[in-house]
C-alpha cells in the first residue's frame, strides 16, 4: 500500500500555455504533458524553435514530463506493412521531438477497437495473437529508439471494452520502456456500453500503470470536461489508484486549458488528490 499522502495532479497542454501555467506546474514540480507533437504540422514543420521556447518556460521545472504522440489515422496494426511504415514513420518523429526537450514518456493509443460485445476482442478466435505480431511490426525501430531515449511508450486505452487485449500487448514487449496509459474518460464512456470501469481498468493495470489521464463525461462523448461536469466515480477511481505500490503520472486532460485550476482544487477539495 502508498503512504496516506495524496497523489500530486499534473496537465496535459500545448506549448502556448506553458507560460499561464507554470507557476503552478512548478509548485510541486508537477506531472506535465506536452501535446504539440501529436499534430502533424508541428512535426513536418521547423519544431526546433518551438521545443526551445518550452524549454525556457520550463527552466527551474524538475518534475515528469512527456509528450503526447501522434494518433490521427495512424493504424498500428495494419496488415499493410506501407501503412505500418507511415505510423512508426510519425512516431518516431514524435520521438525526436521528445529527445529535444526531455521528455519521459508518449502517450500512443490502443490499436484495439473493440466493436460488438466485450468478450468479442478478448477471444483467441479473433486472432488477438497476429494483431500484436502486427503492432509489434509497426514498433520495430520504434521502441528501441524509445529505450535509447529512456523514453516510455504509455499505450492508452481508446474503445478499450476489456482490459485483457491492451494488457497482453503490453506485457508482451516484456520491456519497461511499454507501460499501460488510462483515459478515465475513455472507460467510462465503454463502461457504459459494457466495459470495464476506470477502476477496474486501474486495478488490472496495477503495477503496469505507469500515465492517467483524468477527464470527465456524461457517457454520450469524449467530452473531456473539467472534474465535477460530468458522471465519473472520483471516489471508486482514487480509491483504485491509492491501492497501487507506486505513483502513476496524474495528467488532467481537458479540452478547455483554462478549467485546470478549476479541475485540480475540485479534486483537492474532496481530498482525493493535490
Amino acid at each position: 500500500m502508498m503512504s496516506n499522502s495524496l497523489p500530486t495532479l499534473g496537465a496535459a497542454m500545448p506549448i502556448d500555455q506553458l507560460e499561464t501555467h507554470t507557476d503552478w506546474l512548478k509548485s510541486q514540480q508537477r506531472d506535465l504533458e506536452i501535446q504539440d507533437p501529436f499534430r502533424p504540422d508541428v512535426l513536418d514543420g521547423n519544431w526546433k524553435p518551438l521545443a526551445q521556447r518550452a524549454k525556457q518556460l520550463l527552466s527551474g521545472y524538475t518534475g515528469r514530463m512527456g509528450i503526447h504522440g501522434p494518433f490521427d489515422g495512424l493504424a498500428l496494426m495494419s496488415i499493410d506493412p506501407k501503412v505500418s511504415q507511415v505510423a512508426a514513420s510519425r512516431l518516431l518523429q514524435a520521438l525526436d521531438f521528445a529527445e529535444e526537450i526531455g521528455a519521459t514518456h508518449m502517450v500512443v493509443h490502443s490499436p484495439f477497437m473493440a466493436f460488438g460485445h466485450a468478450f468479442v476482442p478478448t477471444s483467441p478466435y479473433y486472432e488477438r495473437s497476429k494483431m500484436i505480431e502486427r503492432v509489434h511490426k509497426t514498433f520495430e525501430n520504434v521502441l528501441p529508439r524509445a529505450e535509447q531515449i529512456k523514453c516510455t511508450l504509455v499505450i492508452e486505452n481508446i474503445q478499450d471494452m476489456h482490459p485483457t487485449p491492451w494488457l497482453e500487448l503490453i506485457r508482451s514487449f516484456k520491456s519497461e520502456y511499454v507501460r499501460a496509459s488510462i483515459d478515465v474518460g475513455h472507460a467510462f464512456l465503454m463502461h457504459r456500453i459494457g466495459g470495464a470501469s476506470p477502476d477496474a481498468f486501474v486495478r488490472e493495470a496495477g503495477e503496469l500503470l505507469a500515465h492517467v489521464h483524468l477527464q470527465d463525461t456524461d457517457g454520450l462523448s469524449d467530452r473531456h470536461w473539467c472534474p465535477g461536469n460530468g458522471n465519473l466515480n472520483w471516489y471508486a477511481l482514487f480509491s483504485a489508484l491509492h491501492a497501487l505500490p507506486h505513483r502513476p503520472r496524474l495528467i488532467l486532460e481537458l479540452h478547455d486549458y483554462a478549467e485546470i485550476g478549476t479541475g485540480a482544487q475540485y479534486l483537492a477539495e474532496r481530498k482525493l488528490a493535490q
